[in-house]
């Protein structure tokens, strides 16, 4: 029998300890660790016109996210996990869409949320599947995070936005530009070039405990190559695949 997803609100302290517990389930919070949200700030964002959303496959949840209203008549998505059962079966997804919808709903324009530039699954998901707009690279966003998953290292986050009445992403080809970061991580010249791309490793997440100095270093080139062409113009058109972010000066086509 097919498992029947739903994505509600969730309100009340029982329903957000669940959430609380979930969030640290995903992140492997173990003891001593920062919790990737403190339930405490679930229960503010709940009861304060925030957002905090779960999805259950039948009765079970297995999906959060939350977040909170913030400056442009956006909503700030803060936080969001799936259970490692239910990857791969949409449930990130459909958490989105539920943020959008109630983004609109309420009478706000956009949703934001930033991301690790290093993992590339979630860039081909922000950027390719949903057709989110890279803002900012923000270097050290949050300052060093032991949560589980992050390694204590700086924690540099691209910023996008996903506007509630996007258009459906166009389609990325993996075209000609000079590269900025190769598939070594190393930094290249690319002065002036009108298209760039910028490799990103097939795995930080395991890199970060095989070899953490490389997991670094990979690090410190995305801010320069990629950080640093943001800073002079250029604009991220599109993430591939095969893992390159692709960019354009002066968000040229």
């Amino acid at each position: 029998m097919a498992e029947h997803l739903i994505i509600r609100s969730l309100h009340g302290t029982g329903a957000l300890r669940r959430a609380d517990r979930l969030l640290r389930e995903v992140w492997g919070t173990r003891r001593g660790d920062d919790p990737p949200m403190a339930l405490d700030l679930l229960c503010a964002f709940a009861h304060t016109g925030g957002y905090v959303g779960g999805a259950f496959l039948d009765d079970e949840l297995v999906g959060v996210a939350a977040g909170f209203r913030a400056a442009g008549h956006s909503l700030h998505s803060h936080v969001a996990g799936v259970t490692a059962r239910a990857r791969g079966r949409g449930v990130g997804r459909a958490l989105k869409e539920h943020q959008r919808a109630w983004a609109a709903e309420h009478g706000l324009v956009a949703v934001s949320w930033t991301f690790d530039p290093l993992v590339r699954r979630n860039a081909f998901f922000n950027l390719t599947r949903l057709g989110a707009q890279v803002g900012a690279y923000m270097p050290d966003f949050y300052g060093p995070m032991s949560d589980g998953i992050n390694d204590g290292g700086p924690s540099d986050r691209l910023f996008v936005t996903w506007p509630t009445e996007a258009a459906a992403p166009p389609p990325v080809s993996d075209r000609d530009g000079v590269v900025v970061v190769d598939e070594t991580g190393t930094v290249r010249e690319a002065e002036g070039a009108p298209l760039l791309r910028c490799a990103t490793p097939a795995d930080v997440e395991s890199l970060r405990s095989a070899d953490p100095a490389v997991a670094q270093r990979w690090r410190a080139a995305l801010e320069s190559g990629l950080g640093g062409a943001l800073g002079r113009g250029y604009r991220v058109t599109g993430f591939t695949r095969s893992g390159w972010y692709l960019l354009a000066r002066g968000g040229a086509a």
